[in-house]
């Protein structure tokens, strides 16, 4: 239990590093509400240690936008603000603006190629390596290379073009 609550905090405090909009929530707290997320998933029995932190990431993607949106909920009309990718792919801190046009971007991803989404929702959200992802997703490093530069071009076009 030790090993999994530090990697869930490593995942935590990766997430948070690019998220410098929430000043109220601390890494333990992210783990905290992600813990009693992936608890309340009734029945949910995940296939390897790789999966459930898989699964853990994408819950913390969640935590993040749903604070996101209801941080923004009031700011409406005001224009759109550009994200820049290189800035996000690049995981750099992001704007709660920004990661909701990259979130929605994302879900046309998925549609897409949803082994590319979560390429990116690891190496992004997670801060996973590529040899990690690979594990995880049962594939070569250098598929996972292939998909995040894939999945990289994919979304400039999606938020550029």
């Amino acid at each position: 239990m030790e090993l999994t609550y530090r990697e869930l905090r490593k995942i935590a405090a990766a997430s948070l590093r690019r998220e410098y909009s929430v000043r109220s929530l601390q890494t333990n707290d992210l783990v905290h509400e992600a813990y009693l997320r992936l608890a309340n998933q009734a029945g949910n029995l995940w296939r390897d240690r790789g999966h459930f932190f898989q699964v853990a990431a994408h819950i913390m993607r969640q935590i993040l936008i749903d604070r996101a949106r209801k941080r923004n909920a009031g700011k409406r009309g005001g224009g759109v603000p550009e994200i820049s990718l290189d800035r996000a792919l690049n995981i750099v801190e992001a704007r709660s603006g920004d990661l909701l046009l990259l979130e929605e971007a994302l879900k046309r991803l998925e549609k897409v190629d949803g082994r590319q989404c979560q390429v990116v929702e690891m190496r992004f959200f997670a801060g996973m390596q590529d040899e990690e992802i690979a594990e995880v997703l049962g594939v070569s490093s250098r598929t996972v290379h292939r998909e995040w530069r894939m999945a990289r071009a994919w979304l400039y076009k999606e938020l550029y073009g």
